[in-house]
């Protein structure tokens, strides 16, 4: 379930927090509704009123009988209330009416100011002869910007009344406003209610994808005993698309299982061994101490997203082993039984397929390495730094697989930054290119380093076309070829420095011999002719990785290439 993960249960303390906190800060805001003494002290002069006018409503009596006791007509002067709208004159009450004298503040439509405006007229017995009106009118004119005297002893009594006019000294009183403090309240507790509920629904679906469907799953087969378990290749495809490599936790936890079985090659900067994951052969790269650097690096290349190609070294985890006294590197990969080319090479000759199918399969991953993916996710051009014969696995089926990322360097357009990992380690010399000798490659130019491997790839084809077998021409039935070398072998010694690798490619210019036998089979015609493009002293000149690729896929079907 999504409950017995300890990440999913700080989920759920942060959401009862927050729904906590929600219930807390209404139940304060009504709280201080009950408590507000201005509310309280509004609601009881409410009540206080209703009750006085309760109390003096038997006190109105009709003014038509108050004084004689029985019901009259009067005639009043009228000014603003006439009837057929006259301008004044006489108006006649029916029994029991009243007349009014009135002044009242109206506002000015020309002059948009507040001025007095008298009326004279009668009162409608219905109105209670108008003594309510009048009462109100006099009590308190102020309040309602208007002043009213009624009479009923004589007929036009209300020529001369005596008017005050009083201008509105208060404003009406406005309706109760909610408080702005407790709807600040409500919508913020609404909006953290609804963004945690979000959060949470996300993380569900993120858990469900991630941790229940695969590494769940990875999980399961790594600790199943039975024969039933996944082989590493299966694991690495069901781990993630991005072809990243597995979960951090599932390679240490292949790393622990690991059982080694001996030690299969050795060089200045770590030993391979063999080593067995269930039964499954697998190569152990162990680092010395002092290339942790290396180890750093070659792990972030191999963990870059969509790195993982069938020409590039299959990646399976990564690990540091140690108690206090010692510290092991661990850099576990696929393994490869033919070994490396270098010792292929001593060992075979081939064939012109055999040939085709090593050039090709180690252009095809230079060209992966040298390619930059654009997309959600991307991947970052790469360049190797160290291509040589002893960092090229051969597989089963005759192709070959880069390994050894040690020195390698990322770019990528979008921040055009290159991405150079300090390390002292350096290059093979033997195999360094022209302007990596001379020191005058422009390291701020990330093309220069994809030409210097290009330079690389060129002297390995070198290796690969010496041991590839063609007729002798005076003889039909003898295959012959040359020895396994290295490239300039004959001109510097096994392991040269740099000063001697610059006075023979720099200052006198040698590159490795063309056979003339090579004429005679297409493949090493188009092979000799692609590396003497990328060995050229000019890095512009040199072929990338991906034209060589494409030259080498038509030959198949057009054995008459020219490179152009």
């Amino acid at each position: 379930m999504l409950f017995d993960s300890p990440w999913s249960l700080r989920v759920r303390i942060v959401c009862g927090g927050y729904l906590l906190l929600f219930m807390l800060l209404c139940g304060t805001s009504l709280a201080a509704d009950d408590q507000d003494p201005n509310r309280q002290g509004s609601n009881m002069q409410s009540l206080q009123t209703a009750q006085n006018e309760h109390h003096q409503a038997p006190e109105l009596q009709d003014p038509s009988t108050a004084n004689n006791g029985s019901a009259r007509t009067l005639q009043c002067y009228c000014e603003g209330h006439c009837p057929g709208n006259m301008q004044n004159g006489t108006c006649e009450t029916r029994p029991g009416g009243s007349c009014f004298a009135s002044v009242e503040e109206v506002l000015d439509e020309e002059t948009k100011q507040y001025v007095a405006e008298y009326s004279h007229g009668c009162m409608s017995p219905e109105q209670g002869g108008g003594l309510l009106q009048c009462k109100v009118g006099t009590m308190s004119p102020q309040i309602h910007g208007k002043s009213i005297i009624c009479c009923d002893n004589e007929n036009f009594c209300n020529r001369d009344l005596p008017l005050e006019f009083n201008p509105r000294t208060t404003t009406t009183e406005m309706p109760p406003v909610a408080d702005t403090t407790t709807i600040y309240l409500t919508v913020i507790c609404t909006v953290i209610f609804f963004i945690v509920a979000a959060f949470f629904a996300i993380a569900r679906c993120i858990y469900y994808r991630r941790v229940k469907r695969k590494p769940g799953y990875l999980m399961n087969s790594l600790y199943n005993t039975t024969n039933g378990h996944l082989p590493i290749a299966d694991l690495v495809e069901q781990s993630s698309g991005s072809g990243s490599g597995l979960p951090l936790l599932v390679q240490r936890t292949i790393a622990k299982q690991i059982q080694m079985v001996h030690s299969v090659g050795k060089g200045r900067y770590g030993e391979v061994w063999l080593a067995k994951w269930r039964d499954e052969k697998v190569a152990v790269k162990i680092f010395f101490t002092t290339e942790e650097a290396s180890w750093f690096r070659e792990t972030e290349i191999y963990q870059t997203v969509l790195m993982r190609n069938e020409n590039i070294l299959g990646f399976i985890a990564a690990d540091i082993k140690g108690t206090g006294s010692w510290t092991q590197m661990l850099l576990i990969t696929d393994y490869h039984e033919l070994g490396s080319l270098h010792d292929y090479l001593q060992k075979r000759v081939l064939n012109p397929h055999m040939l085709k199918t090593l050039a090709l399969s180690l252009a095809s991953g230079v060209a992966h390495l040298h390619t930059e993916i654009f997309g959600t996710p991307g991947k970052p051009s790469i360049a190797h730094r160290d291509i040589k014969s002893k960092n090229i696995l051969v597989k089963r089926n005759g192709q070959c697989a880069i390994a050894d990322f040690g020195l390698a360097v990322k770019y990528t357009s979008e921040s055009d930054e290159i991405q150079i990992a300090p390390n002292t380690r350096v290059g093979t010399r033997r195999y360094m290119a022209p302007e990596v000798l001379s020191e005058t490659l422009d390291l701020k130019v990330f093309e220069g380093f994809k030409m210097a491997d290009m330079y690389s790839v060129g002297l390995v084809f070198w290796e690969m076309a010496r041991r590839c077998i063609t007729t002798v021409r005076s003889a039909k039935n003898t295959t012959t070829c040359e020895d396994y070398a290295l490239p300039y072998q004959d001109v510097v010694p096994s392991d040269p420095s740099f000063e001697d690798m610059y006075a023979v490619v720099c200052v006198k210019g040698v590159r490795p011999p063309i056979p003339q036998r090579w004429q005679d089979e297409d493949i090493l015609v188009v092979l000799s002719k692609i590396m003497q493009e990328c060995w050229h002293p000019s890095p512009a000149v040199r072929l990338t990785a991906l034209r060589v690729k494409k030259t080498l896929v038509k030959l198949e079907t057009d054995c008459t290439i020219k490179i152009v």
